[in-house]
Parts: structure tokens; sequence; C-alpha cells
């Protein structure tokens, strides 16, 4: 189900976040579709401003609109003046107290509905699919992408036939959930009828942070464990050291009557010897 799921519902709640941040139980619907008609506002009064992403949040009488664009100079204007008529035209549409947030995209050549809008409008301006596909991959892999895919559908070339074409250039894992991977699509207008523009862009792993094995343990109950530790080490530590010296000094002991009877038993042995050669002189003398 790699290339049926859409690639972020799939990954809600385990590294990804929701557009829509609020909470309603008897008017879901009237909210649902108020949601709908300020992204479709925004998106098409403000279709030169390179907006991706537009998040909401709700409070009592007051909604918080943030508005990702990779051009804050055309949403904001000079002096703010934008930013005062959207501000407008978004309580004409809702009917509430709106509260404007910009956000500027840093890189735009990594999101996906940015490289999927500019394959979209070379292609609105008859320069070949192939040459805007392969341009747009080659930036998104300088700016630092593990992998990109990008798929056009629809009548490519002025084809009678409409055909889909894919191109990608490294890993797009689909199936991994911890894989940040951004999905874009796009509607080139042509002459000759509508071309869909799909884009993948893989910008690495989301890991999640490792918690310690005692970090649910206190602090009053870490320390005692270390001065006990610390309080066995040394009680180990000081009959070792003792016990050295004792074991040399038994064998020292034991080594000193033993040279003792050695050094004693030899004088004894010597007159025995001397007598039994004067015997053996005398026998060979007579």
């Amino acid at each position: 189900m790699g290339r049926k799921v859409h690639p972020y519902a799939f990954r809600i709640g385990a590294i990804k976040g929701w557009n829509a941040k609020w909470f309603a139980e008897k008017d879901f619907s009237a909210s649902l579709l108020e949601d709908l008609k300020l992204r479709k506002g925004i998106k098409q009064k403000y279709t030169d401003a390179g907006i991706s992403g537009i998040e909401i949040e709700r409070q009592a009488n007051k909604v918080a609109v943030t508005v990702a664009t990779s051009r804050p100079g055309i949403v904001i204007g000079r002096g703010g003046q934008r930013v005062d008529e959207m501000r407008k035209f978004l309580e004409e549409l809702a009917g509430k107290r709106i509260q404007l947030n910009i956000h500027e995209i840093g890189q735009p050549e990594l999101d996906a509905f940015l490289v999927a809008r500019s394959v979209a409008d070379q292609m609105e301006k008859r320069i070949a699919y192939r040459r805007a596909m392969k341009q747009a991959m080659f930036r998104t892999r300088q700016a630092g992408a593990r992998g990109i895919k990008i798929a056009c559908a629809g009548r490519l070339g002025g084809v009678e036939i409409a055909r889909r074409e894919v191109m990608h250039d490294g890993r797009v894992p689909l199936h991994t959930i911890r894989a940040d991977i951004d999905y874009g699509f796009a509607e080139a207008r042509t002459a000759l009828g509508r071309i869909g523009v799909k884009v993948w862009i893989y910008r690495g792993d989301i890991l999640p942070e490792t918690k310690p094995e005692n970090e649910d343990l206190g602090a009053a109950e870490m320390t005692p464990s270390a001065a006990e530790t610390t309080v066995v080490v040394t009680e180990t530590a000081k009959p070792v050291e003792q016990a050295k010296p004792r074991t040399r000094k038994k064998a020292d002991e034991t080594a000193a009557p033993a040279a003792a009877t050695a050094t004693a038993a030899a004088p004894e042995d010597k007159p025995k010897r001397a007598t039994a050669r004067r015997a053996k002189v005398n026998t060979e003398e007579t």
C-alpha cells in the first residue's frame, strides 16, 4: 500500500502533526467547512506567494491561522499592508476574529508542493517536461535531500493518448514510518489539457527520543544506590590489600624453618660421611 496511502496521513501521530489543531463535539461539520473556506480562499487569492502549508488553531471566539510561505515579502507587503488585507478577508469568510501568523520556508527546494508547483509552471510556459523534472531533481538533491521521486501524468509532449512518466533519484522509503517524506501535488493547465505533477521528497529520518532506563526513578532514589555501591567497593577493597602481606609472611615463616633444619642437618651428615670413608680406607689397607 506504499503507493496508495498518503505519505503525510500515514505518519500522523508518529512524526507528523495535524494541520487543524482544534476539537469540537456538536459543531464539528461547521468548523470543518469553515477551515475549508479559509484554506481555499488563501490559496486562490495568493497564488503567487508560494504558500505551501496552512495550520489552523481554534479557541473560544478566536482563530489562529499560520501560513507557511517561501515569499514572505509578497504576503506581508510594504509596512504590512497585505497582511492587514488578508486578515480582513479571512475575518469576512469566517465571521470571527483572526490572528494571522506568517512563517517563512527556509529551503523551498525541500518542500514537495513548491517543487511540484515549479515543475507545473515550467510546463505551462511550454518547457519540455523531462527538462523541468530533471532540473527540479538536481536542485532538490543539491539542497540536501536523501531522495526524490517525480511523477507526471497527462498528454505529455502533446500526444493524443495520455500517459504517465516517473523519474526518481536516491531513496524514497514510503513504508518506513520514521522516514520524513514530504508529498506535494500540483496541476499544469496547458493548451492540450491538464497535467498532474506529484512529488515525493525524502529528507531523512526522524528518530524518537530514547528515554533512559532510570528516568522514572527520582534523584532521592538514585543517590543512595550510588552511595551503597561506593561503600561496597571500599569494603571489598580493604581486606584484599591486608590479605596480601599476611600470605607473604606465612610463606616466609614456613620457608625459614625449612632452611634452618637443612643447615642444621648438614653438619651432622658430614662426620658420618668422613667416618665411612675412613672405614673404607682401613679395610683396603688390611
